[in-house]
């Protein structure tokens, strides 16, 4: 019995010391495939085509780069929002492209390379609006999705407004159509496509106040206490941005060659919070 005992204690610490010592980069290289989540049905950055029913967008590319930089093939996998986290943290998932913004309580969880995208949190208003600026809401109504980062941050960051909060996005908009408040706050991408459908419907017009409220930064996500893997994704990060393909995806998916029509201001570096 104390021989049993012993070569199962030995086999723990064995197991523990494996587990200490597992080089995730090591793993994925002798698999010869790299496991990269990205956000389901997120568009532009991850949603399928209609013609070949193949998943797309601005984050599948950062995937496909990070694929090709560790010399591996890439095996994708679409996750929603909630899954993005549990999915890497239990290793079905080697590395996350997946709209994954820096936040304390996820840097508490997984680790975030470089930034390779920034996300501005906006405020739209109506086109008549006497709004021109943020200093110009003081004291007036804007509106939110309830529980939604857009809706902490203008707690925050507008704290001289009067914030109302909504069920979702869309209930948000409509109290701006409806004179209700004076702006919507939510993600840049969304606004955009608010101020589109308006445009092409003639009724309303909106228009995007230029100063961003907040600027969510985007990283890939990885385990932490992974150095090698973290070193490899930010040099690949560092030559896709060098090599122009990461202004190439943008600007297909975000940029001139878009609806949206959007410039690209950021470069890749370690994540600063503002």
């Amino acid at each position: 019995m104390r021989h049993w005992t012993f070569g199962v204690f030995t086999l723990a610490l064995l197991t523990c010391a494996h587990a200490a010592n597992a080089d995730e980069l090591a793993d994925i290289k002798a698999r010869g495939t790299l496991i990269c989540g990205t956000q389901n049905a997120s568009e532009p950055y991850a949603f399928p085509d209609t013609k070949t029913r193949q998943i797309v967008g601005f984050d599948v590319d950062v995937c496909n780069a990070l694929a090709k930089g560790l010399g591996v093939k890439l095996q994708h996998r679409a996750l929603s929002t909630e899954a993005r986290i549990p999915e890497l943290k239990t290793r079905r998932v080697d590395v996350l492209a997946a709209a994954v913004a820096w936040m304390p309580a996820r840097a508490a969880q997984v680790d975030f390379s470089n930034q390779y995208f920034v996300a501005p949190i906006r405020v739209l208003v109506r086109a008549d609006s006497p709004v021109k600026s943020l200093a110009d809401l003081s004291g007036k109504k804007i509106s939110a999705s309830e529980g939604s980062s857009s809706s902490a941050v203008a707690v925050t960051r507008l704290p001289n407004s009067n914030l109302l909060t909504f069920h979702d996005i869309s209930s948000a908009y409509l109290a701006l159509q409806q004179g209700k408040v004076e702006g919507l706050v939510a993600g840049q991408l969304i606004l955009a496509r608010f101020a589109a459908e308006a445009a092409q419907k003639g009724g309303e017009q909106y228009r995007l106040l230029n100063e961003p409220v907040y600027e969510e930064r985007w990283g890939v996500a990885m385990n932490r206490n992974e150095p090698a893997l973290k070193a490899a994704v930010n040099q690949i990060l560092a030559d896709y941005e060098k090599s122009n393909g990461l202004q190439t995806s943008f600007d297909k998916w975000l940029g001139a060659q878009s609806v949206y029509k959007f410039t690209r201001d950021y470069k890749v570096e370690p994540i600063r919070i503002n």
